[in-house]
């Protein structure tokens, strides 16, 4: 009973830390909005809406570290510096293509300020290299030193990005000081992994090519999944008129809520989705606390739907105050399917990524068929549910051909980070890979 008390912090601390990145973003979001005023505000959206796009590589090289490390323990040393080297060669070139394509920036953004779409390249340069670092804190099971990650993600950005809007209320200020707050990550990263390991074993599987690969494939599948939780919004605004497209963009602010709210429970289960030893039993008391959070939410919106419409944007998005309780359903639908696109990640489910792509197709395709709010909602919900119930089966075979073969004879087996490699100072080295959640 002690040793799971004592485990409970570990995981606990990062859902804290990601819930205080998120609620930083969140308000520095705001204060944006309300300092710079509609004109500087719709360029400066534009173009973190852009980085998000971006961040994409940064989530695909941690999932490449983090999966690697937590299925081949004791390979730890040589990933951690293949790792690192990839992120640095991705974050160069992250960097280097966005600063030629920043005439391209400034001109599709219309930001008439070149300058300012320079500034993209300082952004995605540093965010790149932050997923590599994070990757390996969680394939080894760092919660402290990943969730001081978390919080220089958001916590300068709120308070260094603010400030600079306070001195220049440009979208050039904004973006600058994002630029700046994104190296704090970093200099945490660096901090953490500053520590030389000792040599473990090597092997070809993980050399610097391998890892590029299996990178690539990681960016395919999440940007995949990055298009088609975003692509509704397209879609509204070219089959409905323009009160109600925006009428559905105020809902999606609840639909991103949800969809961000249970990242932690994704943070903490992908290392031991991705060993094999618990696949099956960590997906599915993952799937059960994303949905409870989910109904929690959803009966919220249904009860307090007066307060939830607030949250949206206030009165003038009234005629879709009773509705909310169902965009909080169709986030919780794209929270599961976040959640099982990481398990198909964790076992390189490698052909999954059509069924996401397939969905995507179908949004596109059905959501033609939508005249109002509601109808738009629920095709949507539709084709997500489908995909949802296939990436489900795909998991679930992967996770147990993975147990089959990767699962320990008998529960004697110690697979703790700290057996078979030396740990870097500061490493949990007592955290049993047991696949239970939130330890």
């Amino acid at each position: 009973m002690r040793a799971r008390a004592s485990r409970v912090p570990r995981g606990a601390v990062i859902a804290v830390a990601m819930g205080v990145m998120n609620v930083a973003t969140y308000g520095f979001t705001i204060l944006a909005a309300r300092l710079l005023g509609p004109g500087d505000y719709g360029a400066f959206a534009a173009l973190m809406g852009l980085l998000i796009v971006i961040s994409v590589a940064s989530l695909a090289l941690q999932a490449t570290a983090a999966r690697r490390i937590a299925a081949t323990p004791d390979h730890v040393h040589q990933i951690e510096g293949v790792i690192l080297r990839v992120g640095v060669q991705a974050a160069l070139g992250v960097g280097a293509l966005c600063l030629v394509l920043s005439p391209v920036i400034n001109r599709v953004v219309r930001l008439d300020s070149l300058g300012t779409a320079v500034l993209v390249a300082f952004v995605a340069a540093p965010l790149t290299l932050m997923g590599a670092q994070a990757g390996i804190l969680q394939g080894e099971r760092r919660w402290g030193p990943l969730a001081m990650i978390y919080l220089g993600v958001g916590v300068p950005r709120l308070v260094v990005g603010t400030a600079f809007i306070l001195w220049q209320p440009t979208e050039f200020a904004a973006l600058l000081g994002v630029a700046v707050s994104a190296y704090v990550p970093v200099l945490v990263g660096w901090f953490a992994l500053r520590h030389p390991r000792e040599p473990g074993e090597r092997s070809e599987e993980h050399s610097v090519r391998a890892l590029w690969q299996e990178t690539f494939h990681n960016s395919n599948t999440l940007f995949a999944f990055f298009a088609l939780s975003n692509v509704d919004i397209l879609v509204a605004r070219n089959v409905l008129d323009e009160h109600q497209a925006g009428l559905y963009a105020g809902g999606l602010i609840l639909v991103k809520a949800m969809l961000f709210l249970p990242q932690f429970v994704v943070v903490l289960a992908f290392p031991s989705m991705s060993d094999g030893s618990a696949a099956r039993t960590t997906l599915f008391r993952s799937l059960g606390v994303v949905i409870v959070l989910g109904g929690l939410v959803s009966g919220g919106a249904a009860v307090l739907s007066a307060l939830a419409v607030v949250f949206v944007g206030g009165s003038e998005y009234s005629s879709i105050q009773h509705q909310l309780w169902v965009f909080a359903v169709l986030g919780t639908a794209l929270s599961l399917l976040q959640l099982l696109i990481y398990s198909v990640l964790a076992r390189q489910a490698r052909r999954a990524v059509l069924l996401v792509w397939a969905a995507l197709l179908g949004v596109v395709a059905v959501g033609q068929l939508a005249d109002s709010v509601e109808s738009l909602m629920l095709l949507v919900l539709g084709v997500d549910t489908v995909l949802l119930v296939a990436l489900l089966v795909v998991a679930l075979r992967h996770s147990r051909q993975g147990e089959a073969v990767d699962g320990p004879v008998d529960g004697s087996v110690d697979r703790s980070v700290g057996s078979g490699v030396p740990a870097a100072p500061g490493a949990d080295r007592d955290v049993e890979r047991n696949g239970q959640l939130g330890r």
